[in-house]
């Protein structure tokens, strides 16, 4: 079975004509043999560092906002890891790598199986038009990237992001997945579903 790493990286964050100084989670999930890497932010060395020898099958981008995907080429570069990221936020991805397409995409219902273990691509919209979350039951956990923090949902307030959209992704996809799941978010500390069931 997978066991999963976190790697915090600082950077920083811009949209909308703003920057703001942000530190990450980057998941990685595997065993000895092989990873995924879940967000490639910020620093690339740091990320191939904690992947080591490793065989790494994918960086799995949970949206498209430029401090979620700033290292990801770098890091495909390096590795050959191909770069997964859902269509409906290639606009985003676009304007941090004008000239570069992601490997492939990401689609509802996708599983990427790494170490034996699944992770299945949930698509919930709303902080931007492509976000995703990756359900791992066996895991008992849900990687959420800026869809759900602890405390609430993620920020809507900038282009491409629609609060109500979210409130719909979190309460039907999110919300029904057992209580005791634990939410591995995108930026902070964990939580899980149950302690955000009041949204």
């Amino acid at each position: 079975m997978a066991r999963i790493e976190r790697l915090v990286t600082s950077g920083t964050f811009s949209l909308d004509g703003e920057t703001f100084d942000v530190d990450n989670n980057v998941w990685i999930v595997g065993d000895d043999t092989e990873a995924v890497v879940i967000d490639a932010a910020h620093d690339a060395t740091a990320i191939l560092h904690a992947v080591g020898s490793r065989h790494l099958l994918a960086i799995v981008c949970t949206h498209g906002h430029d401090d979620h995907i700033d290292a990801a080429p770098e890091v495909a570069l390096r590795t050959g890891a191909p770069i997964l990221l859902h269509p409906e936020d290639l606009p985003l991805w676009h304007m941090r790598h004008p000239d570069l397409e992601p490997s492939a995409t990401l689609a509802d219902g996708q599983v990427i199986t790494v170490a034996g273990t699944d992770l299945t691509v949930l698509h919930t919209p709303g902080h931007s038009p492509g976000a995703v979350c990756l359900s791992a039951p066996t895991l008992g956990v849900v990687f959420t990237g800026d869809t759900l923090f602890q405390g609430g949902p993620g920020a809507t307030g900038r282009s491409f992001s629609d609060k109500p959209t979210i409130l719909r992704s979190i309460r039907q996809r999110l919300l029904t997945l057992p209580p005791d799941t634990v939410v591995h978010t995108g930026h902070g500390t964990d939580t899980t579903i149950g302690a955000e069931s009041h949204i």
